[in-house]
């Protein structure tokens, strides 16, 4: 399950159960639409709810990187499981790793969270 929020051109992607090829293609389309219009400037993918995810997910965020790498866009992971961490530090995307919340890493991509 994915809900996708935008905020002041952050797209904040929350992930949750299983993110399976289906899944992966559905938040894709969504998200690709969104950067295209070029008013996103970053993307933050909380996985602290997401219990698995195979290469498709790994894909589906590297794949976003790499639209918004056009607009200078930013992209964080926050929250990511042990095994998940392992896995993005393999793929290069340590640096992009984060723990906390929204609240707390929204502002490192130009982002303001607002109350509601």
């Amino acid at each position: 399950m994915a809900e996708i929020n935008q905020i002041d051109g952050i797209v904040v992607v929350t992930l949750a159960g299983e993110l399976d090829n289906l899944e992966a293609n559905r938040i894709r389309s969504t998200i690709s639409s969104s950067i295209f219009t070029g008013k996103v400037k970053g993307i933050i993918w909380d996985l602290s709810r997401l219990g698995f995810m195979d290469s498709a997910g790994i894909g589906l965020i590297l794949g976003r990187m790499r639209d918004l790498a056009p607009f200078n866009g930013e992209t964080l992971i926050l929250n990511p499981s042990p095994t998940m961490e392992k896995i993005f530090n393999f793929s290069g995307l340590g640096s992009n790793i984060r723990h906390g919340s929204v609240d707390s890493v929204i502002g490192e991509i130009g982002g303001v969270l607002h109350e509601k």
